[in-house]
């Protein structure tokens, strides 16, 4: 049985610390993500996901193109839309 790779978390001021001594691996052309505002941050809570399933799903072609013209992690990404989505309705009366 393979083992799990183990997860490293910072902090932003560890992140910040980090990019400052050039020890970041971001790519220098990222992009930066816009502000998410204060009533995100007083509604966000942390969700430890149960685990995934592999599936076969057929998009449209503009909508994985631009979530791949955002940058690596684009499933993960895609991921985190249906999972606001899935969260906003089960909230929803």
């Amino acid at each position: 049985m393979s083992e799990k790779p183990t997860t490293v978390r910072f902090s932003l001021s560890e992140i910040q610390a980090r990019r400052a001594r050039g020890e970041d691996q971001t790519r220098p052309d990222a992009p930066e993500a816009e502000p998410l505002g204060e009533d995100f941050w007083k509604q966000a809570r942390v969700v430890v996901p149960s685990g995934k399933t592999s599936v076969h799903l057929r998009l449209d072609t503009d909508i994985l193109d631009w979530f791949k013209a955002q940058g690596r992690g684009h499933l993960t990404r895609m991921n985190a839309v249906l999972r606001a989505y899935v969260d906003a309705h089960r909230r929803s009366p």
